[in-house]
């Protein structure tokens, strides 16, 4: 049985956890999960309170107790991982809501869309000391309509798609051979974000 931190927040990071808890095969030990909890998600503390499972009540990884982590998966943690946690995991891994290495950093979809982009993804890498710049374990695309559709449309897509795609990635985990990321990157830090415009917000008519 392998022993497995999950970092994150929201929806499909309570999939995540709700996956790990009930698989025979895993030992959901603690989550990490942002705090507070977004207004706009289920809350991640509160599905660790009724499920009797372990939660750093600070969202700080670095409180996490000494423990030995085979697997630690990130979905929408909001805090870069330092190289000592990283030495600490067996594997570590993060769910992005991008087709890496395009729109590596914040706000992917938000970008997509102000960029006119007709294609989106999620990707599921490894975690290395640069920001969502580790090997592709898994991928999908799927298609988006810039002319149509807000953020939170994409959003929504995104979280389904992230999670057939964590079911579809970890029964397998073990044997696939993560690829490099290759040199077509784009990449948008939290400064950048002054620049999306109307596209700053879930919808249009907010910002």
């Amino acid at each position: 049985m392998k022993n497995v931190v999950v970092l994150g927040k929201g929806d499909l990071s309570i999939h995540i956890c709700n996956w790990f808890l009930t698989n025979p095969d895993y030992n959901l030990m603690y989550v990490v999960p942002v705090t507070p909890s977004p207004a706009w998600a289920k809350s991640l503390p509160n599905w660790c309170i009724g499920n009797n499972v372990k939660w750093v009540e600070s969202g700080d990884y670095k409180d996490l107790p000494y423990c030995d982590i085979d697997l630690a998966f990130s979905c929408f943690y909001d805090k870069i991982i330092k190289k000592d946690f990283i030495s600490r995991c067996g594997r570590i891994l993060n769910l992005h809501n991008s087709p890496l290495p395009h729109y590596r950093g914040v706000s992917p979809i938000n970008w997509a869309l102000k960029d006119e982009r007709n294609e989106h993804g999620v990707t599921i890498h490894e975690i290395t000391e640069g920001i969502d710049d580790g090997p592709i374990v898994s991928q999908v695309k799927y298609s988006i309509y810039p002319e149509i559709e807000e953020v939170v449309d994409v959003y929504n897509k995104a979280l389904h798609y992230g999670h057939t795609l964590f079911l579809e990635t970890m029964p397998i985990l073990d044997k696939i051979k993560a690829r490099e990321q290759d040199d077509d990157i784009i990449y948008h830090g939290s400064s950048d974000n002054h620049k999306l415009g109307d596209r700053k917000g879930f919808k249009r008519d907010e910002c």
